[in-house]
């Protein structure tokens, strides 16, 4: 419903008065927020960045996680929740009976509008080093899918065997938007760094020995980089990650093609 098609839509029925005034009001009550129980709900969030609210599921109860995603599933058609558990699903999918769920991602979501093949964005190139961090780069994928685009992922490429990296070198190099995923010492986005043009976000995990101290050390590996071109975000944040390169690429493929969609 919150959507700019919808709302445009609406609008022209108000204009060709198959909706009456009274009735427009009514549907546009809960903008630009609403509150749903200790939660203030962000309607307007899509139609000023492009994807809904996102729920960060992590320390709330199973009741919130539920009441939150069942109220933005009523009024959306797409939802994402981060950090969930499998507890926090099964509860919430009770009142969303279509809800999905991720485990790799650890995240819930739903997408009720489906786009196309034809219809994604493609440039983003998600590449993480070792299977331990799979989770953190899949939660990158699944944010990137529900924005629009289709991320091609590699997966279990790190330093400590350099030549499976380079394999991939062509498809590094063709991306508009490089999200590298790594824990331990996190060498791999300076390592792609250094092979690409394109902005690389680099994703610090929390993977690693002792020493690496819960993904201090990738972190500030990351932060220390002398290849150019690369940003950083937080230890484990996926979403942020996916997010950022999401933006990006949908501002390429926009100025490159005009393809637009909501």
């Amino acid at each position: 419903m919150y959507t700019e098609d919808h709302i445009r839509a609406l609008l022209d029925q108000v204009a060709s008065a198959d909706v009456s005034v009274d009735a427009a009001v009514s549907r546009l009550r809960a903008l630009p927020f609403e509150q749903v129980g200790q939660a203030m709900l962000d309607h307007h969030r899509h139609l000023r960045d492009g994807l809904g609210e996102v729920v960060y599921c992590e320390g709330k109860s199973c009741a919130q996680v539920t009441d939150i995603v069942s109220r933005l599933a009523a009024v959306g058609s797409r939802v994402l929740g981060t950090r969930a558990s499998v507890e926090q699903y099964e509860a919430a999918k009770q009142s969303t009976s279509d809800l999905q769920y991720d485990a790799d991602a650890r995240a819930l979501w739903l997408d009720r509008e489906p786009r196309d093949e034809a219809q994604k964005y493609d440039g983003v190139v998600l590449v993480a080093a070792g299977t331990s961090d799979v989770p953190v780069a899949q939660e990158a994928a699944l944010t990137l899918q529900l924005m629009g685009h289709a991320p091609q992922c590699i997966y279990d490429v790190g330093v400590a065997g350099l030549h499976r990296l380079l394999h991939h070198v062509d498809a590094l190099q063709r991306a508009n938007v490089i999200v590298a995923v790594a824990g331990m010492e996190g060498a791999l986005p300076s390592v792609v760094g250094g092979l690409v043009s394109a902005p690389v976000i680099a994703v610090p995990t929390s993977v690693g020995y002792g020493t690496s101290m819960n993904g201090l050390a990738a972190l500030l590996g990351m932060l220390n980089t002398c290849a150019a071109g690369i940003a950083v975000v937080n230890i484990d944040n996926g979403f942020g990650a996916g997010y950022m390169a999401g933006m990006i690429n949908r501002k390429v493929c926009e100025g490159d093609s005009g393809k637009t969609h909501a």
